[in-house]
């Protein structure tokens, strides 16, 4: 089954283990970014992974699409032109410490594109879903429009959907997210949010709850999912349930309604080696999992699964198989060595 996602892919550089940016002198370089990592988590899945952007004809563009080829992401549809790869730094936290990304993605590649860079009627020919966030969109330029055009020509085609509200408050405000979101959403068929991207999009929002005091009110969520879906005719809508204990330890969960019934998943307790790409993993989890038939609660239990094992993986990518996601859902998490 082909699945399509389109996005910025960066170069993720950052110091070793839980040093600060100020105490190095050399840094790791890895590559990731939201609708790239999804891709590469279908690709591993087995489903035929198309990942679309635009990167610089040089060998740092080279190595970006070398890394999703590792795992065999499909890129004939990447446009190449363009002076820089967009660059993001991560410091990771500990305990009671946050991690920190600071963004150095101005005049990328992806974020100066034109329309006429994307022949979305042939990118999306054969094409069962296309994923995109609401981080693309976000980068300026001419993207809005791209994105929507996007939208309108994967739907032609007769294929589902999905968009991660994905608010990124360092890329623009919560207005110019409401008016761009408020567009695509009119043809999106399933939204992924996070406990705080429908507050900071749309203005829907869970009682009862204190995301930063790590105190979420899971019932309230039934609401906000139910506001998303009336206000845009979503077919489904997915939320992440993170309480962050500490940069650490989690808990995490999910929530997918479906119209008419309310399914949560068990929850993980999760001692973290690295968050990056976490919602990534679950929105990849959740494509593959709906597109394979799986019914409410068995798809939001896969996708919490898939993300609850990104978070033991360095990188953005999510690298598990089908069967090690499928043994944690079905219970098997005890984390012993397997001979």
């Amino acid at each position: 089954m082909k699945v399509v996602t389109f996005g910025e892919i960066m170069l993720r550089l950052e110091p070793e283990g839980y040093f600060r940016f100020v105490q190095v002198d050399k840094m790791t370089s890895t590559f990731g970014g939201g609708e790239a990592n999804v891709a590469v988590s279908l690709a591993n899945y087995g489903l035929d992974a198309y990942y679309v952007t635009k990167l610089p004809k040089h060998e740092i563009g080279q190595a970006a699409i070398n890394s999703l080829r590792r795992f065999g992401v499909n890129t004939n549809y990447i446009a190449r032109g363009g002076d820089r790869v967009g660059i993001y730094y991560n410091e990771r936290g500990a305990s009671q410490r946050g991690s920190k990304c600071i963004y150095d993605r101005a005049h990328s590649s992806i974020a100066e594109a034109k329309p006429e860079d994307f022949n979305w009627t042939e990118i999306f020919k054969d094409c069962k879903w296309f994923h995109l966030t609401g981080i693309t969109p976000a980068l300026g330029g001419n993207l809005v429009q791209i994105c929507i055009e996007a939208c309108k020509a994967a739907k032609a085609a007769g294929a589902t959907v999905s968009c991660d509200l994905n608010y990124r408050g360092k890329l623009w405000t919560r207005e110019q997210a409401r008016e761009a979101m408020t567009q695509i959403c009119q043809y999106v068929d399933v939204c992924i949010s996070n406990e705080e991207d429908a507050k900071d999009v749309f203005g829907i929002e869970a009682e009862n709850t204190d995301i930063t005091g790590g105190k979420l009110n899971k019932e309230g969520y039934k609401s906000v999912a139910k506001q998303l879906a009336d206000k845009f005719g979503f077919q489904k809508v997915a939320i992440t349930l993170r309480t962050s204990i500490n940069a650490n330890r989690n808990n995490w969960a999910a929530l997918l309604y479906d119209g008419k019934d309310y399914c949560f998943s068990k929850e993980y307790e999760m001692y973290i080696v690295d968050r990056v790409g976490g919602g990534d993993s679950f929105g990849g989890g959740l494509i593959y999992s709906l597109l394979n038939g799986k019914s409410t609660q068995d798809a939001v239990e896969f996708a919490v699964a898939a993300s609850c094992l990104k978070h033991t993986i360095e990188g953005d990518y999510n690298m598990v198989s089908v069967d090690e996601v499928e043994k944690l859902a079905a219970g098997n998490g005890s984390g012993r060595i397997q001979r």
